[in-house]
């Protein structure tokens, strides 16, 4: 019964074009973002669409302090840090991560998706009577650590602001309330308006708390952010971020205030009862956050290949979305079939590897390709993405641009 109940399961999600199926990808070290698909494909296929977005999975600086600390500490680290032992380099990412956000603490998790899960449930959990305000379009990391909570809890539309209003000025100055939302979206590559967002919080008396992780390293002084480059980073309280994007390794993190880092460290249960990250994983995540704060060549060399990502492809006249405002270019597709058609034919007949991005995680009638330039990807590997992408599109009938947008895209 139980066995035929999920193959049924299964079956639906296939037959709706949602079923997710893995690319096997060999990474090559030093020729990233090229990648092996198997021992069959000896030519290397080109990656755009991963999050390490500045290449620093394999900086140099990075791979040279993971081994270095492989060969001091082990493989491991033993457990949870109140079990294993809280390793210093544990405090010195900590305090590494506080001063790049301005903040007084920080908290290391071993995944992104675990500081964000782990950290709002505890908040909701330990502040009475909180109700949690939270943007439609937040990750689902987010949305689990609140539905895991019995919180009463309101969604505003994206990014707007009077329907945030709205939705706090119905509960009393005193009634504890935390505001959660991103800086920039993963998907559509667009930006929160984080000033009015914070502004609109305090006023209401609400708690407010920034997703970065898709922001961290690539945006503000030092790559603290968004919220750094807005100069607001003192008027948030929570901001989240991930060590497994721009940083290049694995972990997430939270800073904020000495009482509020404490507080999670020591109610957690996400926190408390899982492994730490390992020490050579963590000194990996240490050396790429300094390096990232003293040099900005990298994420120079990002945005300007980004700009000339979005030239070649208004050029080529394929659809980029005209919410993005970032780094993140998504390509419009608007088919579960033809989306993943079109990234099959990209891989084998192209050499480019994009993944299809299809139901749940974007709306029906919106499938699209998730596009990204990062530091590593060459003018020629650029060009050659936008004929690749024009040559597919008019193979499978996919809409252009200039069919789908009344108005100048990308």
């Amino acid at each position: 019964m139980y066995q035929s109940l999920l193959r049924d399961q299964l079956e639906t999600l296939k037959s709706s074009n949602q079923y997710r199926t893995f690319t096997t990808l060999s990474r090559l070290c030093g020729q990233y973002p090229l990648a092996r698909l198997s021992d069959h494909h000896p030519e290397p296929v080109v990656i755009w669409c991963s999050n390490d977005y500045l290449g620093m999975s394999q900086h140099p600086c990075v791979l040279t302090e993971m081994h270095r600390a492989l060969g001091v500490y082990g493989a491991g680290s033993g457990g949870s840090r109140n079990i294993g032992g809280s390793h210093e380099v544990y405090a010195r990412l900590e305090a590494s991560l506080a001063d790049w956000h301005g903040k007084e603490a920080a908290l290391v998790f071993p995944t992104g998706f675990g500081s964000n899960d782990a950290t709002i449930q505890c908040l909701l959990r330990r502040i009475p009577n909180c109700v949690v305000i939270s943007d439609e379009l937040n990750h689902a990391s987010i949305v689990n650590g609140i539905r895991s909570t019995p919180n009463e809890r309101q969604i505003f539309r994206h990014s707007d602001v009077a329907h945030l209003e709205q939705i706090l000025s119905s509960y009393q100055l005193d009634r504890p309330k935390l505001v959660v939302f991103e800086s920039v979206y993963s998907m559509d590559g667009d930006i929160a308006p984080i000033e009015e967002i914070v502004a609109v919080a305090k006023h209401y008396n609400a708690l407010t708390y920034l997703d970065e992780v898709h922001a961290v390293g690539m945006y503000g002084p030092r790559g603290a952010g968004i919220a750094a480059e807005r100069g607001l980073t003192d008027q948030v309280d929570i901001i989240q971020g991930t060590m497994a994007k721009a940083i290049g390794v694995i972990g997430g993190y939270i800073a904020s205030t000495h009482v509020l880092v404490d507080a999670v460290r020591s109610f957690a249960t996400g926190f408390i009862f899982t492994t730490s990250l390992p020490p050579a994983i963590t000194a990996g995540c240490l050396a790429s956050v300094e390096h990232l704060k003293a040099n900005s060549a990298e994420r120079e060399r990002l945005h300007a290949q980004t700009a000339k990502l979005r030239a070649y492809l208004q050029q080529h006249d394929i659809p980029v979305m005209p919410c993005s405002q970032t780094h993140v270019l998504p390509v419009l597709v608007g088919e579960a079939k033809r989306c993943k058609s079109a990234a099959e034919r990209l891989l084998h007949t192209h050499g480019v590897y994009l993944q299809p991005i299809n139901y749940p995680s974007v709306p029906v009638g919106t499938e699209r390709f998730r596009v990204n330039a990062t530091p590593n990807h060459s003018d020629a590997q650029i060009e050659h993405l936008a004929v690749s992408l024009r040559e597919t599109f008019e193979h499978f009938s996919i809409p252009l641009a200039s069919q789908v947008f009344s108005a100048e895209v990308a």
